[in-house]
């Protein structure tokens, strides 16, 4: 029988991807204008940021348990959302790149951000698919 042990790498990576999902259940009640989900690079207020947050909160938690039951779900799901983070990062740039929406947060964090995104996103789904063989 494989050792379906995640490993701490994979714990803090579900950990992380865990607070990402309740911040987009969240974004929908937020009270700030600046706060909403970013969809191909375009920030979603209103009647669509209600709709295309939770669904992405859900898909999230979905992945989330997927690694901690290490499920073979669990990868599509990786290759899928790390795929989307890596697309939604330039467009998001490209499309309010001068902008007050850039000019709200502090280059501290603009620049890392981008890495620790791909990085956490990118990073779960390469260590899934290295342990694909112990997925169940």
């Amino acid at each position: 029988m494989p050792n379906k042990s995640r490993g701490a790498a994979l714990t803090i990576f579900a950990l992380l991807l865990a607070l990402m999902a309740v911040s987009n259940f969240g974004k929908p009640f937020s009270h700030n204008p600046g706060v909403g989900f970013v969809f191909f690079g375009t920030r979603l207020s209103g009647m669509a940021n209600l709709i295309v947050a939770p669904i992405f909160g859900i898909i999230l938690s979905v992945y989330v348990y997927g690694i901690f039951a290490m499920r073979k779900f669990a990868l599509p799901i990786g290759i899928f959302y790390a795929a989307y983070v890596i697309v939604n990062m330039p467009l998001f740039i490209l499309t309010y790149h001068g902008s007050a929406v850039m000019q709200e947060h502090s280059w501290a964090y603009l620049v890392p951000y981008p890495f620790v995104a791909i990085g956490v996103s990118s990073g779960a789904a390469v260590l899934l698919y290295r342990r694909k063989a112990d997925l169940a």
